[in-house]
């Protein structure tokens, strides 16, 4: 979905007739300041949803960001000063805010987990495990998280997964019958010691060592050659992550980075004073 489309989107899902609220004040323009505030440490993400969702409602606004998306903030510096028409800036100003602290609460969370596992030379990865509609969003937060990019639809790699698998009654004969259609590289899940030796018989590109405890993945590491990529997945926590890095494994899958992180805190502070330029 295209960014200006779900911006208008969530802007007519939180005023279906308008702010009643702020309309029934009955007031013209009021020009002023306003300022984004980190309520705590985070890594920042959001900030052309949060531009556009302003703009989209006072065009003349001129924002200047103090970070770039991917940058540390700390707690209580100040992300963003902003000047324009702050009636509209009322009205912008819970979608805006869903965005960025939806999206700084992605790229935080992800943080977290890359650095745990950054001694050990383990990527993190999504998964598509996204909200609809924000799968673009997201996957950037991630990105900015300091993490990498799964596949980012069904279109874009392949992946065997264990549907594909029962439905063809095996991993060979799934393998075989997509390099009979395709020439692209081929990720397979595996769940058993045995299902990772046939894997690695078929030469496929990468393994999915899916929801294995971690001497399974440890016992299943020592029998992939080089050559073949490994990616550990299922039950991926803060807790669990730097053990699962210490068996190997080139990749680490975590939907949690998207179904999972809690919003980052950020306030919007107005100042209702006529005011000069930024």
């Amino acid at each position: 979905m295209v960014l200006l489309d779900l911006i208008r989107a969530a802007i007519k899902e939180d005023m279906p007739n308008g702010d009643i609220t702020t309309e029934s004040l009955a007031l013209g323009p009021r020009h002023g300041r306003a300022k984004l505030l980190a309520k705590q440490d985070l890594i920042l993400s959001g900030n052309v949803a949060f531009e556009q969702t302003v703009h989209s409602l006072d065009p003349g606004a001129k924002l200047k960001w103090h970070f770039e998306e991917g940058d540390k903030v700390l707690k209580m510096q100040i992300l963003c000063t902003i000047q324009g028409d702050l009636i509209q800036l009322l009205k912008a100003e819970r979608v805006g805010l869903n965005f960025l602290m939806h999206l700084s609460g992605i790229s935080t969370f992800t943080n977290k987990f890359v650095t745990i596992v950054h001694p050990f030379g383990t990527k993190i990865l999504d998964t598509r495990k996204t909200l609809p509609g924000y799968r673009d969003l997201e996957k950037r937060a991630v990105v900015h998280g300091g993490a990498l990019n799964h596949r980012m639809n069904l279109s874009t790699a392949i992946l065997v997964k264990d549907n594909h698998i029962a439905v063809l009654g095996g991993i060979e004969a799934a393998v075989k019958r997509i390099r009979a259609h395709t020439h692209l590289p081929i990720e397979v899940e595996a769940r058993t010691l045995a299902e990772v030796k046939e894997c690695v018989d078929l030469q496929v590109d990468r393994i999915l060592l899916d929801n294995m405890n971690n001497d399974l993945l440890e016992k299943s590491v020592k029998i992939i050659p080089p050559g073949i990529a490994t990616e550990a997945s299922g039950n991926m926590t803060l807790e669990r992550v730097q053990s699962v890095a210490q068996v190997g494994v080139h990749y680490i899958s975590v939907g949690a980075l998207t179904h999972s992180a809690p919003s980052a805190d950020i306030s919007l502070d107005f100042d209702w004073r006529t005011i000069n330029e930024i």
